[in-house]
């Protein structure tokens, strides 16, 4: 008989309550500032946002796309360290009743020391960490750090993407836990997404490799393209567009854009 994994404290948030869908945001740490951070999260999470993806800027963001990397590399500019996004992550997890993911490349979990990462991370409380450029086969001792730290309460997140076969999902997917971002398309973050049959094809690929809640992120915009996605995943995750409408009009257009999620 196979051995189903307990869900995790992430995966009951997720499966609790009676939202058709829910909404994950992302915001870059640092970028225009931490207060700044501060306000437009205080606007998301009163517009009912369920999860809060934090980044931890690296100068070299692979998966993203030119309004994120610009945004990682103006924050650094301005002096962005660590350690101030550490502690403000802290923060964070009590400030806000709700999950917070740590997003970041795997550069910064080892000039931190890997395992003195993933430990701090699990002691703050935070429910997530997702590292786009650490494949699965050198991540084995990340994980492992994750379940021993965090005892069902964080953890390693994997990626699904278009280009992947089935088998791969199918191992990708075995022993996931919290959830699965699934990268809608080939590419970075930011560009066009068609919501079309062969995107929903591609989720119900998904679907059938893992047990586990479904993110769907990489181009995600707008109510229509959220409403499309109510049956075929769980989670919606939006990054880019809230990044320009706050650079456009501020924190208090960030909630407004969320409510109307």
């Amino acid at each position: 008989m196979m051995n189903v994994p307990s869900p995790s404290l992430l995966e009951k948030h997720i499966r609790t309550g009676s939202d058709p869908i829910k909404i994950m945001s992302h915001l870059v740490l640092g970028y225009p500032s931490l207060e700044e951070n501060r306000l437009v999260m205080d606007r998301m999470v009163a517009a009912g946002v369920h999860i809060i993806e934090l980044q931890i800027p690296f100068s070299e963001p692979i998966a993203d796309g030119p309004i994120i990397a610009r945004a990682n590399q103006e924050s650094l500019k301005r002096g962005f360290c660590v350690e101030d996004g550490l502690n403000f992550i802290a923060e964070s997890v009590v400030r806000y009743p709700i999950p917070i993911i740590i997003m970041t490349y795997v550069n910064i979990l080892m000039a931190q020391g890997m395992e003195s990462f993933i430990q701090r991370a699990a002691g703050m409380g935070v429910r997530g960490l997702i590292v786009p450029d650490l494949p699965l086969e050198e991540a084995g001792d990340a994980m492992g750090w994750c379940q021993g730290y965090g005892r069902g309460g964080l953890d390693w997140i994997r990626l699904f993407t278009p280009t992947t076969p089935d088998a791969r999902l199918a191992l990708l997917g075995r022993e996931a836990s919290g959830l699965v971002y699934c990268v809608a398309r080939r590419g970075v973050t930011g560009q066009h997404t068609a919501f079309d049959p062969a995107l929903m094809g591609f989720l119900n690929r998904c679907r059938r490799a893992t047990r586990v809640p479904l993110a769907l992120g990489f181009g995600v915009r707008s109510r229509e393209d959220v409403q499309s996605l109510v049956g075929k995943v769980e989670i919606a995750v939006v990054g880019t567009a809230a990044i320009e409408i706050h650079l456009a009009q501020g924190a208090d257009a960030v909630g407004q854009f969320f409510a109307g999620l």
